[in-house]
């Protein structure tokens, strides 16, 4: 029971967190943001889980996910309450920047416990659970942000969106004995740090292939809102091409299991980073949104492996006591991802318009891939 409960907090959190992204961008884009500005916005969520990952991981384990989780959930909820609190293009920066925050104290909790619920052969299951709830918010998030915007208005689905984090903050305030203690460290951690795990070889090319993929998702979770708003796509076609991406993460998450019986997890990334580099040279010769839900489910089919493979690996191959540290690490990574690449290619896409930004990272896929393709990581018993 306690594995169904985690995921359906997830599922509401992220729900949350990944609707905001559409409603944030699109709400700037209304009050008359460029895309540079988008990106300073999209490059907000991640710049405090940049910073305080590590943190927030060695909290975790040292009191336990309860408190972290219910300031992440607390946090979510308040944040998407102030743009119809407090309209204006100022307010969208201080909300992106808190529920990228508050999100990741949420996640970087659960992360580090889902692993050993119902014991170590639960893990796989656990994790794929876990991963599965993260794509159905992906889908539910996004097109309920579309269709409000369309049929209710940009602030109004601010306020629907903090509801969606309602139920994860009474349970956790009310029936948070689902949750397991903090864990047991081991006796010499209180004089390491975290690159400490940097240095662990196999870690550290998980971390690498987490946040390859993390780059090319965190793009088209922010660029995707721009390009279709720039051809004439409604915001509820925007929300479906963005939910059809998050059903494909859905589908090959499924398929995992099978996956993994054929093919080591490190190959199974580096598989998945090229499928996403095709996907994205596809974006900009099309402006019909059955063809870009085309694409986005392909994108999704590639993307979809990182989180659920990662999330596995680090709980099989941090030390003891560390597993949340471990994803604080692996958070880190991905969020300098999710800080630069919006900067960098709202700038590009701000000069030379939209097609350089697909392509150049469709290219940087492309390059990750063929270092992919030189790691040696054995399989983790998963």
């Amino acid at each position: 029971m306690a594995i169904y409960l985690i995921v359906l907090m997830c599922t509401l959190n992220h729900a949350g967190f990944g609707g905001s992204r559409v409603a944030v961008s699109l709400y700037a884009l209304e009050l008359g943001a460029n895309q540079f500005a988008i990106g300073v916005l999209m490059a907000l969520y991640g710049l405090c889980p940049m910073l305080l990952a590590v943190s927030i991981g060695k909290l975790a384990d040292r009191i336990g996910p309860r408190l972290p989780m219910l300031l992440g959930t607390t946090g979510i909820s308040m944040a998407l309450l102030l743009p119809p609190l407090f309209p204006g293009l100022v307010t969208l920066y201080i909300s992106a920047l808190l529920i990228g925050t508050s999100f990741h104290f949420f996640f970087i909790a659960v992360t580090g416990i889902a692993g050993g619920i119902g014991g170590v052969g639960n893990r796989v299951r656990n994790y794929m659970l876990v991963s599965l709830g993260f794509s159905g918010a992906g889908f539910l998030g996004p097109m309920a942000a579309g269709f409000s915007i369309d049929h209710l208005g940009h602030l109004p689905t601010f306020l629907l969106l903090a509801s969606f984090p309602v139920i994860p903050l009474l349970l956790l305030c009310f029936r948070s004995g689902f949750l397991p203690p903090a864990g047991k460290r081991e006796a010499a951690d209180g004089q390491r740090n975290a690159f400490d795990l940097w240095r662990i070889p196999v870690l550290r090319n998980t971390f690498i292939a987490s946040g390859i993929i993390s780059s090319a998702w965190d793009l088209f979770q922010f660029y995707l809102p721009v390009y279709g708003y720039s051809i004439g796509l409604s915001a509820s076609a925007i929300g479906a091409v963005l939910g059809v991406f998050a059903l494909a993460t859905f589908v090959i998450r499924t398929a995992l299991p099978r996956l993994i019986a054929m093919a080591p997890e490190a190959a199974i990334l580096t598989y998945a980073i090229f499928v996403a580099a095709i996907a994205f040279v596809l974006f900009p010769f099309f402006r019909n949104a059955y063809a870009l839900a085309a694409i986005a489910f392909l994108l999704g089919l590639g993307c979809g492996c990182g989180q659920p493979l990662s999330m596995s690996l680090i709980y099989a191959l941090s030390p003891q006591g560390r597993v949340a540290e471990s994803t604080g690490l692996r958070v880190t990574v991905n969020n300098f991802a999710h800080l630069v690449i919006p900067l960098v290619f709202g700038s590009v896409g701000t000069v030379f318009g939209f097609f350089p930004v697909f392509v150049s990272n469709s290219a940087m896929l492309v390059a990750g891939g063929l270092l992919m393709r030189r790691n040696n990581a054995p399989r983790s018993g998963v």
